[in-house]
């Protein structure tokens, strides 16, 4: 296996010949789409889960919130946890809850059951993905080869997103909704492995450096309870108790991490951070992206399934092309911003992007073809794979190697709360009026809604276009800590 070869210590200059580094390259990209193949995975399954595990309609989208909630939960604490206790064993323990809750998510005989698993494996991933970034950034120099390497890292998560779809009505098709889960046990048990033979040792702890268990605990429920509250709140009600309770919770527990984090001698996310021009634009572009077009999945999911008539095979083949697309542009990113610049890149994306959105709006209708969607989606896939890749480079721009764990959390996290943030929006949007629709009319009407959803998800792009070429993060050299960053304007 290419991966075990004896290690080389040399490559030719600006390459990534296969050394050490490549080997660890591959094996956090392999990890990264392990992850991110997991979001979306059991969308093409949940009409299979439902009837055999007695999912009602308004209880079936947990199935999807409880990863979603606990990842983003933790993200920040799997991020810390890296810097301070070792990336090697934080990503070995990620995945090997991951693989352990899979296991139990494809044997699970209930619904209660089924939660635990899905927020389990979403634990797992909050582990692993802040961690495979923080490898990345630590293993490759800031600029051309980080950019490289963070493109093909890049490409194999976006990926990931699109290929669970494709995936999931594969598996589903042939071997049932239990496949979904199992395969990620045969994904992430040799991943595991070979952890611990591709990835140098963790050296020793750093002398006075502090957990910071008040600050982990306050941000983790805190952001818990409130994507908790964004992604219940369309099926249970805004207004209704669990909602407001859980709201408010979160609320309050964040504002307690703020005044932890300005107590503490070790802070789990120093408050400086928060200042760095880079880190921040990365995570308003990554909250952004996963609130728009990290939603086009569901809702193609839908369109085919409930308005098209497909059946989960043909819901998988749809997704064929975007995979391909999205592929091919978050390996190029990098090239692309060593190239063109960050801004540059991300502002074309954004807007191909954009462009796609609405050409997709336009194209989807409850008589469309999926002919008429090809060119709405090849747009919006290119947008989506460049972006991905570009929006990460930007947020570890000049972060000093002993925090990339954490500003990886951070910018992940955003991501995470976006996507939360996007769905609840989006479903009102995409489902208002069809409460007491049937039959065809709750089919045309489905079909509206979508095209609606599309159009917002377009203009939410141009948004963050604009986002991006206002705020123009720059490359800089690394500033050791506690020096207060500074970052050029473009």
């Amino acid at each position: 296996m290419l991966l075990l070869r004896p290690v080389d210590s040399s490559s030719a200059p600006g390459s990534l010949g296969w050394n050490r580094d490549t080997a660890t390259l591959a094996l956090l990209s392999f990890a990264m789409l392990i992850v991110s193949l997991d979001q979306y995975i059991v969308v093409v399954a949940l009409p299979d889960i439902a009837r055999d595990l007695g999912y009602s309609a308004q209880t079936l989208q947990s199935v999807i919130s409880a990863y979603a909630v606990a990842s983003a939960g933790f993200l920040l604490f799997g991020g810390r946890a890296a810097d301070l206790l070792g990336r090697r064993r934080i990503l070995a323990t990620g995945l090997g809850i991951y693989a352990g809750a899979a296991l139990a998510g494809g044997l699970a005989t209930g619904a209660g059951m089924l939660l635990v698993a899905r927020a389990l494996q979403g634990f797992g991933g909050a582990l692993v993905f802040p961690t495979t970034l923080a490898l990345i950034n630590t293993t490759f120099a800031e600029g051309r080869m980080r950019n490289r390497a963070l493109g093909i890292w890049g490409g194999a998560g976006a990926a990931g997103l699109v290929i669970g779809v494709l995936l999931g009505g594969l598996l589903t098709q042939a071997f049932g909704w239990e496949a979904v889960f199992l395969v990620n046990v045969a994904l992430a048990g040799p991943a595991l492995l070979l952890a611990f033979v591709v990835i140098p040792a963790d050296g020793e702890r750093e002398r006075g450096r502090k957990f910071d268990l008040p600050g982990a605990l306050s941000v983790t429920l805190g952001v818990t309870l409130t994507v908790f509250a964004l992604v219940q709140g369309p099926g249970w009600g805004w207004l209704s108790p669990g909602i407001l309770v859980s709201a408010a919770a979160g609320v309050l527990l964040i504002g307690v991490f703020v005044i932890v984090e300005r107590r503490s001698d070790d802070p789990l996310m120093p408050p400086r951070l928060l200042s760095h021009r880079n880190l921040v634009t990365g995570v308003v572009i990554a909250f952004m992206f996963m609130a728009t077009f990290g939603s086009v999945l569901y809702f193609l999911s839908i369109y085919f399934q409930e308005v098209l008539d497909y059946d989960a095979l043909q819901t998988g083949a749809g997704f064929l092309i975007p995979t391909a697309v999205v592929v091919a542009g978050s390996t190029t990113a990098g090239q692309l911003v060593t190239r063109f610049g960050l801004r540059g890149t991300l502002v074309a994306a954004l807007t191909i992007g954009a462009l796609g959105a609405a050409g997709l709006g336009l194209a989807i209708s409850p008589d469309g073809a999926y002919a008429q969607l090809i060119p709405g989606l090849v747009a919006l896939s290119i947008g989506d794979g460049v972006v991905f890749t570009a929006m990460f480079i930007a947020a570890a721009t000049g972060i000093s190697d002993r925090e990339q764990g954490i500003a990886s959390g951070i910018a992940s996290t955003g991501s995470g709360v976006g996507a939360a943030v996007g769905l609840a929006i989006l479903v009102l949007v995409a489902t208002a009026g069809l409460d007491d629709l049937s039959g065809e009319q709750l089919r045309i009407a489905t079909a509206d809604g979508i095209r609606t959803t599309l159009f917002v998800i377009a203009g939410g792009i141009a948004l963050t276009c604009l986002v991006a070429l206002t705020r123009c993060p720059t490359p800089t050299g690394p500033v050791p800590s506690p020096v207060p960053y500074q970052t050029r304007r473009c």
